[in-house]
């Protein structure tokens, strides 16, 4: 949990620069008033509220109508989002809502196709509202940041596309680099062990795909996951149009929602933790229209600065408190996910 609590502070270090080499000081981030942020901490956490419920109908419908509570399951999907949110590429949630899941009596396969249906519902809808943030941009003569955008869409999409149809159709193993990586780093009982459980989930994994991909109703339960997340974007255009407004960037609704989007895709690149720096840069790139690759000087003059680091605090650092309070809550106590792994682990040796 250490490298964690280093995670966030590393996220803090863009900020800190701004504030040392921009005219940009704390007075002019929070010169947007007390109300107008609020008002945006509260749309992004209906945009976590949402993925949340999400989960829970995943759960409900392609587990168990009655698996625990609504309150314990929300709680656990917040959890995942505070790991996914101090990770490059916002991965990691997966593995403690899977964890979470196997814990509470699902099956590996089970836990990992509910994982699964997030990631294919996040992917598609945020790859899908990439390419048309990027093709707005084109059009309204931000090539630079169109192109951008979308060739950063696309080998997200694509990956995540052959997933699902090759899982579909065949079962998947660990690939032979994967392979002769784990054997290289651990011993070979270990490996072993961890290549055999890995197979058999990806397994079960594949088995449930094909199950879902051929029944009407499993599909039709993905796209209302899909309508979900949908909204759960809005709700993320939201956060920063109350900003914008606030300080007189008049921005419009579509154009926040088609700026956070083209953020939310420029975040997946492995760059930094929780897309620091690549967030904030890709909403101000967005707005501005840029067709060219942009100055430095030009970034770091920008009227627009203040109210998009006000923006970056308020739907990213604010947030994480309550994500890191719902992560204390299933790994602290008897119950916890850390001890039932610990357990097993002694129990094995």
């Amino acid at each position: 949990m250490k490298w964690r609590i280093i995670a966030v502070a590393v996220s803090l270090i863009p900020f800190l620069l701004l504030f040392t080499f921009t005219p940009v000081s704390p007075a002019d981030v929070f010169s947007v008033g007390p109300l107008p942020f609020l008002l945006s901490v509260a749309a992004v956490m209906g945009r976590i509220l949402l993925q949340a419920y999400r989960f829970r109908y995943f759960i409900k419908h392609f587990i168990d109508p009655n698996f625990t509570s609504t309150l314990k399951t929300m709680n656990a999907r917040i959890a995942g989002e505070f790991v996914t949110q101090t990770t490059p590429s916002f991965i990691g949630g997966e593995i403690v809502r899977i964890a979470w899941l196997v814990k509470n009596g699902v099956t590996a396969g089970k836990a990992a196709w509910v994982a699964t249906a997030e990631i294919i519902a996040d992917v598609f809808v945020g790859s899908i509202l990439a390419f048309i943030a990027g093709g707005v941009a084109i059009f309204g003569g931000g090539s630079f940041i169109g192109i951008l955008i979308i060739l950063v869409a696309i080998p997200t999409f694509g990956f995540w596309f052959l997933v699902v149809v090759l899982s579909a159709n065949r079962n998947l193993q660990l690939p032979k680099f994967a392979l002769n990586l784990i054997r290289k780093f651990l011993s070979k009982e270990r490996s072993e062990r961890l290549i055999n459980s890995t197979n058999i989930a990806l397994e079960d994994l594949c088995k449930m795909s094909r199950e879902n991909f051929t029944s009407f109703n499993s599909v039709k339960v993905l796209s209302v996951g899909m309508a979900i997340t949908f909204v759960a974007f809005i709700f993320q255009g939201i956060s920063f149009l109350v900003l914008a407004e606030a300080v007189g960037h008049h921005v419009g609704i579509f154009q926040s929602f088609m700026a956070t989007s083209a953020s939310t895709a420029l975040s997946t690149l492995p760059i930094t933790i929780g897309g620091s720096g690549l967030a904030e840069l890709g909403v101000w790139a967005y707005i501005t229209n840029i067709s060219s690759i942009p100055h430095l000087h030009d970034v770091l003059n920008s009227s627009q600065l203040s109210v998009i680091i006000a923006w970056r605090i308020a739907t990213y650092h604010v947030p994480l408190i309550i994500m890191w309070i719902a992560l204390m809550r299933i790994t602290i106590g008897k119950d916890s996910i850390a001890n039932q792994i610990k357990s097993k682990n002694l129990d094995n040796s």
